[in-house]
């Protein structure tokens, strides 16, 4: 009950928090002095979907919850007419200019780094390992961070850790490249 309830306040972008409650009882969403009991499913013989009457219940409980978070002044979805659509063209293109700023260097100091011998090997593996695993878990991770705390926020931690490690990494045990002859043969 307790995933049910988290997963309907994230899912709807609304930021709330935990309290622990005795083990076994149903979760209850608070919103203002209104109190929303969740349910416990039922999953279908293959584990992968609720129920009829599980479905049937979260339904219930997710109109009763819109209902509720809109009394209380949280609006449905982002009011268009706010946002400023220039402003955030011109920051995706700095964030994509930064990306580039960036990755002409770690090609060049990969390309530095290895023998001729086993380059492609030790070029594509790390770089592929950090895109991909940390990268790609990014969206996953992060989620589930935000689900854990109910803060939208508190998914920017997993980027920022990785950075900082990826920084400390970098200037602690990378050597400098700029001298070595990418020509050499081994």
């Amino acid at each position: 009950s307790c995933d049910i309830a988290t997963g309907m306040l994230t899912g709807s972008s609304v930021a709330y928090t935990r309290q622990d409650a005795p083990a076994g009882s149903v979760a209850v969403i608070k919103v203002g002095d209104k109190e929303i009991n969740a349910f416990n499913a039922v999953m279908t013989p293959d584990g992968l979907n609720f129920d009829k009457a599980s479905k049937d219940n979260e339904a219930a409980m997710k109109k009763e919850v819109s209902a509720a978070v809109k009394a209380a002044g949280y609006p449905a979805k982002a009011d268009e007419a706010q946002m400023n659509k220039p402003m955030m063209v011109l920051i995706l293109f700095i964030l994509v200019l930064y990306v580039t700023m960036v990755y002409g260097p770690i090609a060049a100091m990969l390309v530095e780094l290895f023998p001729t011998r086993i380059r492609y090997t030790s070029m594509s593996l790390p770089y592929h390992i950090g895109n991909g695993w940390f990268g790609g878990l990014l969206p996953t991770i992060s989620f589930s961070l935000v689900a854990f705390k109910g803060d939208i926020y508190y998914g920017l931690w997993y980027p920022i850790v990785i950075a900082l490690i990826t920084a400390v990494i970098g200037a602690l045990f990378v050597r400098e490249t700029k001298d070595n002859d990418i020509y050499a043969a081994d």
